[in-house]
């Protein structure tokens, strides 16, 4: 096939296009060249998605048998580009996310689960990510002339992951001592690899697959004491787990999500956080990898790449992930001070 992928040089998208190339499509990537080197192999096209001039551009008089578009975050945006490719591809692959479902996290979603209500030409400001998500699919679905599909994933994590989750509790890990792991360490989750969302991404837009997946990974794939411990076997630490109830890092003010990456309270607002239901997936070919796997791969890129402090941007933000050593401190000793 003759492939256009819109992204394509960081985390997912440059394992869709290395996947791509591994199967011996022609693939074109369409990015500014700001943030991820070019995967070998690829025709490279330069510009701005945001830019009519240069979507005109890219398409000139070509056609491609399908577009991948790993990097819509703006219905208005993904529009242009829909209007832009009709008539130069077959089908449009649009990557989504769980988030553009009106009940996730609080419930578990399935693909006939209502989403977000936003319209197909929104702009940057009406709303936020989840939102914006939904009315992204909208402009897809609506307005491509051709095939669509929508890939729904969940929390992806792997080689190349610029968000910083995987790599903040790695670089925690491999400084060893005692490490605050929040929660219930039986807590179970749900995880996917990038190179497996990647390819059943490939596998269904060569079949020409329309409508919706949630691509969650496999349910209960892990939890989230066999997920750190994965981490600091594969960093060969002496990092020392010790478990801190969800009650007590919430009144000491930890927050959710981001300083204990993937920390998702017992609570009513995270009840179906690891819960979607990726059944159509997996009935259609999904095949994930062990998460063991995913977490050594992941210690081994990061050392291949020098072990960087700072991953490039997500959305043209640095994200910071991980909670600040003193603070961690702190914690410890008054969890130690309740417990003794």
């Amino acid at each position: 096939m003759d492939i256009l992928v819109i992204g394509g040089s960081l985390f997912l998208g440059r394992s869709i296009v290395e996947e791509a190339l591994k199967r011996g499509h022609k693939v074109t990537t369409f990015n500014r060249g700001r943030t991820g080197i070019d995967v070998p192999g690829v025709e490279a096209v330069r510009g701005d998605r945001e830019n009519k001039q240069d979507l005109e551009r890219l398409v000139g008089g070509r056609s491609w048998d399908a577009v991948i578009d790993v990097c819509g975050f703006t219905p208005r945006v993904v529009g242009d580009s829909v209007a832009a490719l009709n008539g130069h591809a077959r089908a449009y692959t649009f990557v989504s996310s769980l988030s553009s479902y009106q009940d996730w996290p609080t419930k578990r979603i399935d693909e006939s689960s209502p989403r977000n209500p936003c319209a197909p030409d929104a702009e940057e400001g009406d709303g936020d990510y989840g939102i914006l998500k939904a009315g992204c699919e909208r402009a897809v679905e609506g307005d491509f002339e051709g095939r669509t599909l929508i890939v729904q994933p969940g929390l992806i994590l792997g080689p190349y992951e610029n968000v910083g989750r995987l790599p903040a509790w790695l670089y925690r890990m491999a400084e060893g001592g005692r490490v605050l792991a929040p929660g219930d360490p039986d807590r179970a989750m749900q995880l996917i690899d990038s190179r497996d969302l990647a390819a059943f991404t490939l596998d269904r837009t060569e079949a020409g697959a329309e409508g919706r997946y949630v691509v969650s990974g496999s349910p209960a794939n892990t939890t989230m004491g066999d997920w750190l411990a994965d981490c600091v076997e594969a960093t060969g630490s002496d990092a020392e787990l010790v478990w801190v109830d969800d009650e007590f890092l919430l009144e000491h003010g930890v927050e959710p999500w981001s300083e204990l990456p993937l920390w998702a309270p017992a609570s009513d607002d995270f009840a179906g956080v690891w819960l979607p239901d990726p059944s159509k997936a997996l009935a259609d070919g999904l095949v994930c990898r062990p998460v063991r796997e995913t977490v050594r791969d992941t210690w081994a890129w990061l050392k291949a790449a020098g072990m960087p402090t700072d991953l490039p941007r997500y959305r043209g933000h640095q994200i910071q992930q991980g909670i600040n050593r003193e603070k961690e401190r702190a914690i410890l000793a008054a969890w130690d001070e309740r417990s003794a």
